[in-house]
């Protein structure tokens, strides 16, 4: 017997304007081991033919659903366990105290974004979460040599949360930490695009780069039933804006993405691994051979969900051009050059 599915759209804000994509309304589903493969990063710091053959794992990922979950990823577990702790501990504080870090008093939009002051799909409820986000500081750029002479300016006022021992610190290594494996895999995905692998190099060395806490709060289980599991989405359907991005997410599920057939697939958690998915600009670049994936999150447990999520894109004064082992005479650009600096953050 052949189950026919009914399917509705969703529209989405993107790089090119509001675009709309056909969903189905079945229920999510497991995705295969080729939709959402898990890829070992052992070897990527080992010889230039271990990391070509690692890229050719992330350009099969990378042009099918365009998630894929990375192991040995180099970030230890205990500085992972250590930043949630800390992202636990900011988010139970007091409304009033979280305040003092609120994003509005902050002079580059660092801090604490409040529940539900975004709506990333405006077909959709308002997010039903709150976050706490890190911009790109080169005083916190492990690449730079001294980085005690740079401008203060823009530098989060962390005496808002001196009181949460150990935040400020933590956090701060936890940023580079990510950013770090970040330029790793951009440097990955040179490799795959049959590009010198430095070929990103020059265009991260101050990056679009935002690392965040984020909280989904309990859905309490009566709320659920009475609703038959409709619920205010957590963060709503959309693609990221960057190249790639890196999530750390609990054991709580709720991240769903859709399947090139335009069905929703539950990217389960799995300890370990984060998980890693192409952005538009990388899309944008590839002549659309890797795929910027449309994905939401659901709560509906019964206690809060965390992740960890980390941006990367390119430094602000560059242009974002497809690259030239994507076009030939059967396939010319799709996209003219677009200013990296003129295309916004993703909205906290």
């Amino acid at each position: 017997m052949t189950t026919l599915l009914e399917h509705t759209q969703v529209e989405l804000l993107t790089l090119s304007g509001p675009e709309f994509r056909r969903v189905s309304t079945a229920p999510p589903r497991p995705p295969t081991t080729d939709e959402i493969p898990i890829i070992d990063l052992a070897s990527i710091d080992k010889d230039l033919a271990a990391r070509k053959s690692l890229a050719s794992k992330v350009r099969a990922a990378a042009e099918s659903t365009g998630f894929f979950y990375i192991k040995n990823h180099g970030i230890s577990e205990e500085l992972i366990q250590n930043a949630l702790s800390q992202a636990k501990a900011f988010f139970d504080q007091p409304i009033e105290k979280k305040q003092l870090a609120s994003s509005k008093i902050q002079k580059n939009a660092d801090g604490w974004h409040g529940l539900g002051t975004t709506q990333v799909n405006k077909t959709e409820t308002r997010d039903r979460k709150e976050t706490f986000s890190l911009r790109y500081n080169a005083k916190n750029d492990p690449t730079v040599s001294d980085p005690d002479k740079l401008s203060g300016d823009n530098d989060f006022a962390w005496e808002t949360t001196s009181h949460l021992p150990g935040f400020h610190e933590t956090t701060i290594e936890f940023y580079q930490r990510r950013l770090t494996l970040a330029r790793k895999m951009i440097r990955i995905f040179a490799l795959a695009l049959e590009m010198p692998e430095d070929y990103f190099d020059t265009v991260t060395t101050n990056p679009g780069a935002d690392g965040l806490y984020v909280h989904y709060p309990a859905t309490p289980a009566d709320a659920v039933e009475e609703n038959n599991g409709d619920v205010d989405v957590g963060i709503g359907s959309h693609t990221d804006i960057q190249c790639v991005t890196l999530l750390w997410q609990d054991m709580s599920g709720g991240l769903q993405v859709l399947s090139a057939s335009d069905e929703w697939l539950d990217a389960r958690p799995i300890a370990g691994t984060l998980v890693v998915n192409i952005g538009d600009f990388l899309q944008r670049l590839s002549n659309n051979r890797f795929k910027s994936t449309v994905h939401r999150v659901y709560n509906r447990q019964p206690t809060s969900r965390y992740s960890m999520p980390f941006f990367l894109g390119f430094n602000p004064d560059s242009v974002c051009r497809v690259v030239p082992s994507c076009i030939d005479e059967t396939h010319p650009a799709l996209y003219e050059p677009i200013s990296c600096g003129k295309v916004s953050h993703i909205p906290f």
